[in-house]
């Protein structure tokens, strides 16, 4: 079996980006793009905020990043990674088809996919009206009205972002108070354009071509329609990591990649608020898990020769933009690995 220099897994922006990167350099990447590749992206209608296109559709612009990367000889693969197995040699990639593959480096780029409410209608809309980023999304509901379902910082941060667009606002939540830090939350509740709804579930996206209301169950009982123009889910992302539990490689609870920049990022913060730490024999799981890291490479996972990058790695701003450097700079070091 022949051995790839590099092996990207994920077909979205930070995965293509690396793989055009890398393809320039002459390491000949193969990219194994999933059976549905392309993405969030590929579910986004259009895209404003992507430098260089004052509006692009979602899988306009997945299609001409793949298009870049193939030209300079990127090889793609329409397989999904079923697991993967370090080795110091050579990791082995076994894919759902049963086929294997070996690399000498692998960089993981799967990104993350929207917690969804997991009702008919809102599939349905998703694009006309249903959303799950107000960053992408928001600016086209200037002076209409919104929902936004969540209760955590998220949707406190979604919410209080598009009042700079809405007429009004609803939160939608289907506890009595919010998870929210206490600063959020107050922030949300003096908001004038914000109204809450308390022990509200959605229970249907109203409108047949686009948003135009929602049916909520109140407490459990007690229906009402609420008359909105879009619906933004802030309940959550994960991170499609599942096929790395068993692989030794280092996530976090929620199943975010924890790259050697983030790990120094959080060590550091952690010493700083706790100025008398010391590394002691209680604390030894983290000076071992500190040596896992090649601190050389910010995108270095936990396993020599696997790196990764875009939105497994970032919980944080999720955008297309952000996860396209992050695929760049994965692919510089790894050119520089590989050396």
């Amino acid at each position: 079996m022949d051995v790839e220099n590099v092996v990207i897994v994920g077909g979205g922006p930070a995965g293509l980006s690396a793989a055009l990167y890398l393809a320039r350099a002459d390491l000949k990447p193969l990219v194994i793009a999933g059976q549905a590749p392309g993405g969030q992206l590929m579910l986004t209608t259009e895209v404003e905020n992507y430098p260089g296109f004052e509006s692009i559709l979602g899988p306009e612009l997945i299609n001409k990043y793949h298009s870049h990367a193939k030209k300079f000889g990127t090889r793609f693969m329409n397989d999904n990674i079923k697991q993967i197995n370090p080795s110091d040699k050579a990791h082995v990639l076994t894919l759902s088809s049963g086929n294997q593959v070996k690399a000498r480096s692998i960089l993981i780029a799967t990104g993350a996919s929207a917690l969804w409410l997991g009702i008919p209608s809102e599939q349905r809309l998703r694009g006309k009206g249903v959303s799950a980023c107000a960053t992408c999304d928001g600016f086209f509901f200037k002076d209409k009205i919104i929902a936004v379902v969540g209760g955590g910082d998220t949707a406190m941060e979604e919410s209080l972002f598009l009042t700079k667009f809405a007429t009004k606002v609803y939160v939608i939540h289907r506890r009595a108070e919010f998870r929210a830090s206490k600063i959020m939350q107050q922030r949300v509740l003096s908001h004038p354009k914000i109204e809450i709804k308390w022990n509200s579930i959605v229970e249907e996206v109203l409108g047949k071509d686009k948003v135009d209301g929602l049916k909520l169950k109140i407490e459990n009982s007690k229906i009402e329609n609420l008359t909105v123009d879009g619906l933004f889910l802030a309940i959550g992302h994960k991170p499609d990591t599942k096929f790395l539990e068993n692989g030794g490689i280092l996530l976090d609870d929620k199943g975010y990649i924890i790259t050697s920049a983030r790990y120094v990022s959080e060590f550091t913060k952690f010493k700083a608020q706790n100025p008398k730490f010391k590394i002691t024999i209680q604390n030894s799981k983290l000076e071992e898990n500190i040596n896992k890291f090649n601190l050389n490479y910010q995108s270095a996972t936990s396993v020599p020769g696997i790196f990764a990058a875009g939105d497994c790695v970032d919980y944080i701003y999720r955008q297309a933009g952000t996860a396209v450097g992050m695929g760049i700079a994965a692919a510089l070091e790894i050119e520089k690995f590989l050396e």
